[in-house]
């Protein structure tokens, strides 16, 4: 029986010593500086996987979960710009945060019976275990 395992989409991985390293001979070192992930508790337990994502600063409508090809696909995207005009100045700033977690599916999964919920900055994902239809592509409603 296959287990819940994390992917990367990148296949990038890099130690905090090899960036350190690297540092002036690295051109893209703020790029992966900024690549950031929110971190994800994972828990099997009951017959069902639960899912944990800390993802504060986001809405409910910023995510997006799906399961395409065997892999469940957590994603958010959020911008926002404020613009102050005063008599001798503008100010204008904005701000851009987005991510993208894969987890590869066991067998034992059933797509019907998957739920998200947001709230307080945590995603929380139920996934009981069943039997997945491989070719089936399911987007979950996140309540």
């Amino acid at each position: 029986m296959k287990t819940l395992e994390k992917t990367n989409p990148s296949n990038e991985s890099q130690s905090l010593e090899s960036l350190v390293e690297n540092f002036w001979k690295n051109d893209d070192l703020v790029d992966q500086l900024a690549k950031t992930e929110p971190t994800v508790n994972i828990i099997d337990k009951n017959g069902v996987y639960k899912i944990k994502v800390s993802a504060p600063g986001f809405k409910k409508k910023d995510f997006k979960v799906a399961v395409e090809d065997e892999t469940l696909i957590i994603s958010a995207a959020t911008s926002a710009e404020k613009k102050e005009e005063k008599e001798n100045y503008v100010r204008k700033e904005f701000s851009a945060s987005s991510f993208v977690r894969s987890f590869r599916l066991p067998d034992s999964i059933s797509l019907g019976h998957i739920k998200a919920n947001y709230k307080g900055g945590l995603l929380n994902i139920t996934i009981n275990k069943s039997n997945l239809d491989k070719k089936e592509v399911k987007e979950i409603k996140i309540r």
